[in-house]
C-alpha cells in the first residue's frame, strides 16, 4: 500500500465490468499477492482462497457481498470505504435485476465466459444440399419422393392415373437401401476404432516416466496435455490439445521422499506451482497454478505410477486434507479444455493417468 496514493474510489465506476477493475486497482493498491491476502482475511477470521480473488476478478459481473467485504478489509479499506463500496455494489446488482433505466436487457446478464459465436452457429440456416449429376431434384412428398432419371414420381395420395413404380424401380430402391446401411456399419466401425484409440489420427505415444527437468504433461489416451488460458487470471489448469499446450511452461522438480513439485513459468505472471488451494480440504478443489510458497496450498505431489504393466502416472496430492485423492480430468473428458480438479482416486484410474513427456 502507498500512503500517498488515495484508494481506488467505487462511486465513479458505471457498471459490473468497471466495478471489477475497480476491485483490481485496490488490490494494486494494497501491493498484496494474493498469498498475503488470504493470510490477512484468515487473521480477521475470514477465508478468503486464492482462486476465489482469482475468478472474482477475472468475472464481468459483481461478487457476493460477503466476498466483496473479505476482500476489501483485506487490502486495508476501513469501515467509512466499507460502507461506500457496499452501496456502489448493490446499486450494480439492482440495476442488473431489473434492467436499465431504457428498458434494455440487464447489464452483465451474458455469460462472460461463453463463446460469442456459439449462438450465432445455432441460429445459422443450413445451407441447401449440392445438386447430384443425373438426378433432378423434386419436392419431398414421403418415402418415395425421390426420382430416377426416366420415371414419374407416385403422388402423394396414390390416384390410379398416375403411373406407379415398376419392378425395376423397387429394385433401385432396395440396392439403394442395402447400400446406405452397408456404409452405415462400416462408419460405426470406424467410429469405434477411433474411440479406442483415443484420437485415431495419432500413433500411440510412449509413456514417459517423471524425472527432474522440463516436461510436457499429457492425459494419457490423448493427443491432450495440461495447460491454462491465455490471458485468464484464474490460474485453472485445463486439458487442450498439445501442440497449443504452451501457456505455461512446466518443469518437474524432485523433493525428494517421493514428493515431486510441478514448476510453472507462465509468460504473462512469471514463475510459479501447481496446486490444491484450501489445503486439500475442499473435495472438488481446483488444480491451479499460483504463487509458490503459499502455506494454504498443497504443492507437493506423489507421482504414483499406475497398472502393470504401467499405463500412466497419477498426480496425487501429498498431505492432502482429503485423503485418498488424485488430479482428475473431469467434466467431458474427451474434450478439449475440459478442468482439472481434486477427486477421489478411480479405481480404474479414469482421467487420472498422465505422462510426463520430455520437453526440448
Amino acid at each position: 500500500m502507498m500512503p500517498a496514493e488515495r484508494a481506488p474510489d467505487p462511486r465513479e465506476v458505471r457498471n459490473a465490468a468497471e466495478f471489477v477493475a475497480c476491485l483490481q486497482a485496490l488490490k494494486d493498491w494494497s501491493g498484496l499477492t494474493y498469498r498475503e491476502l488470504t493470510a490477512r482475511a484468515e487473521a480477521q477470521g475470514e477465508i478468503l482462497p486464492r482462486s476465489t480473488v482469482a475468478n472474482m476478478l477475472a468475472r464481468a459481473t459483481v461478487p457476493r457481498e460477503e466476498l466483496l467485504v473479505s476482500f476489501v478489509r483485506a487490502c486495508g479499506v476501513g469501515p467509512d470505504g466499507m460502507v461506500e463500496w457496499q452501496a456502489v455494489r448493490k446499486e450494480l446488482a439492482v440495476r442488473r435485476a431489473y434492467g436499465r433505466a431504457d428498458g434494455g436487457p440487464a447489464e452483465d446478464a451474458a455469460d462472460p465466459g461463453a463463446d460469442p459465436d456459439a449462438d450465432a452457429a445455432a441460429t445459422r440456416p443450413v445451407e441447401d444440399a449440392e445438386p447430384v449429376e443425373g438426378i433432378e431434384p423434386v419436392e419431398a412428398v414421403g418415402p418415395s419422393a425421390v426420382v430416377w432419371p426416366g420415371e414419374p414420381a407416385e403422388s402423394p395420395d396414390g390416384s390410379p392415373d398416375t403411373p406407379r413404380p415398376g419392378p425395376r424401380s423397387r429394385i433401385r430402391r432396395a440396392l439403394v437401401a442395402t447400400v446406405a446401411l452397408t456404409g452405415l456399419v462400416l462408419a460405426g466401425v470406424s467410429v469405434v476404432a477411433v474411440v479406442r484409440d483415443g484420437h485415431g489420427a495419432h500413433p500411440p505415444r510412449t509413456l514417459t516416466a517423471p524425472a527432474a527437468g522440463d516436461v510436457r504433461i499429457r492425459v494419457i489416451g490423448r493427443d491432450l496435455c495440461l495447460s491454462e488460458r491465455r490471458g485468464a487470471r484464474t490460474g485453472q489448469i485445463h486439458q487442450v490439445p498439445c501442440v497449443d499446450a504452451k501457456v505455461p511452461l512446466y518443469s518437474l522438480k524432485d523433493l525428494g521422499g517421493g514428493r515431486w513439485r510441478i514448476v510453472s513459468d507462465h509468460q504473462d505472471y512469471g514463475p510459479g506451482c501447481s496446486g490444491i488451494p484450501s489445503g486439500g480440504r475442499i473435495p472438488d478443489a481446483a488444480y491451479e497454478d499460483s504463487e509458490c510458497g503459499d502455506p494454504s496450498r498443497v504443492e507437493a505431489f506423489a507421482l504414483e505410477p499406475y497398472g502393470t504393466p504401467v499405463e500412466g502416472y497419477r498426480i496425487v496430492p501429498a498431505d492432502s486434507a482429503t485423503p485418498g485423492s488424485c488430479v482428475t480430468v473431469v467434466g467431458d473428458r474427451s474434450a478439449a479444455w475440459a478442468r482439472l480438479a481434486q477427486a477421489p482416486c478411480a479405481p480404474d484410474a479414469a482421467g487420472q493417468l498422465f505422462s510426463f513427456d520430455r520437453r526440448n
